[in-house]
C-alpha cells in the first residue's frame, strides 16, 4: 500500500448528503475480480444517461474539475453496503482524500486499508471548502496527515483528528499484510521449530 503523508490536489466537490456505495459504484460493476479498472464506473448513474452519453453538468464532467484527487461530500459518505469495491473506484479514478462531516464506518475501514485518506471536519468548514471549490478556478487543498492539517493558499485552515493506529498504518503504508509482515522474523522462527510435517504426522497416527 502506498504510504500517505502529505498531499496536494485539486477539489471537486460533491455537494450531497448520503452518497451511499451503490451511487459510488453500481452493482453491476462488481464482477470484476481485480481490484483496477473501476474509476470508469465511478458514480455511473449520476455521470451518464441510460444511453450512456455524459451528463456533461455532473461535477466530474465539468473540465475545471478535471483530474481533481480531492473529493468533498456532505455527512454519511459511504453508507449502505460494505462493498470494498467503492474505494477502489474512487483511488482508480485518481482520489486520494474523500473529506466529508462524517463517514459510514465500515467505508472508513475500507478506506484505511487501501490507503484512500478519509478526513472529518465540521459542517461550516465543508460548507466553506465547497463554496470554494465552486467559486475558483483550479481550487486546491493541502493535506498534511503528519500534522493533521487541511489548508489553501487562500487563508483557509483546519485540523482533523484520527485515532494514532490508523496514522500509523497510513503514513507508513501498511495494510493488514503488511502489519503482519512486520512480525515476520518472530513468524520464521516459530514455523521453525514446528515443521509442517510434523502437524501432517500426528493427524495420520492419530487417523
Amino acid at each position: 500500500m502506498q504510504p500517505f503523508r502529505k498531499h496536494t490536489g485539486k477539489v471537486v466537490p460533491l455537494d450531497k448528503v448520503n452518497v451511499d456505495t451503490d451511487q459510488i459504484i453500481p452493482k453491476q460493476f462488481l464482477k470484476r475480480i481485480e481490484r483496477t479498472g473501476f474509476g470508469e464506473f465511478l458514480f455511473y448513474d449520476w455521470r451518464f444517461s441510460g444511453d450512456g452519453k455524459n451528463i456533461s453538468d455532473f461535477v466530474l464532467h465539468m473540465p475545471r474539475y478535471q483530474n481533481a484527487s480531492i473529493l468533498v461530500a456532505g455527512k454519511n459518505f459511504g453508507c449502505g453496503s460494505s462493498r470494498e469495491h467503492a474505494v477502489w473506484a474512487l483511488m482508480d479514478f485518481g482520489f486520494r482524500v474523500v473529506i466529508a462531516s462524517s463517514f459510514a464506518d465500515i467505508f472508513a475501514n475500507n478506506s484505511l486499508k487501501n490507503g484512500l485518506l478519509t478526513v472529518r471536519l465540521g459542517d461550516e468548514q465543508i460548507g466553506e471548502i465547497t463554496r470554494r471549490a465552486k467559486e475558483i478556478d483550479d481550487y486546491r487543498l493541502a493535506i498534511d496527515l503528519e500534522t493533521l492539517r487541511v489548508e489553501d493558499d487562500r487563508g483557509f485552515a483546519a485540523t482533523f483528528t484520527m485515532d494514532e493506529f490508523s496514522r500509523h498504518c497510513l503514513l507508513n503504508g501498511l495494510d493488514d499484510i503488511g502489519l503482519t509482515l512486520q512480525h515476520e522474523a518472530e513468524i520464521a522462527a516459530y514455523e521453525a521449530q514446528h515443521p509442517a510435517g510434523a502437524e501432517m504426522r500426528l493427524i495420520a497416527r492419530i487417523l
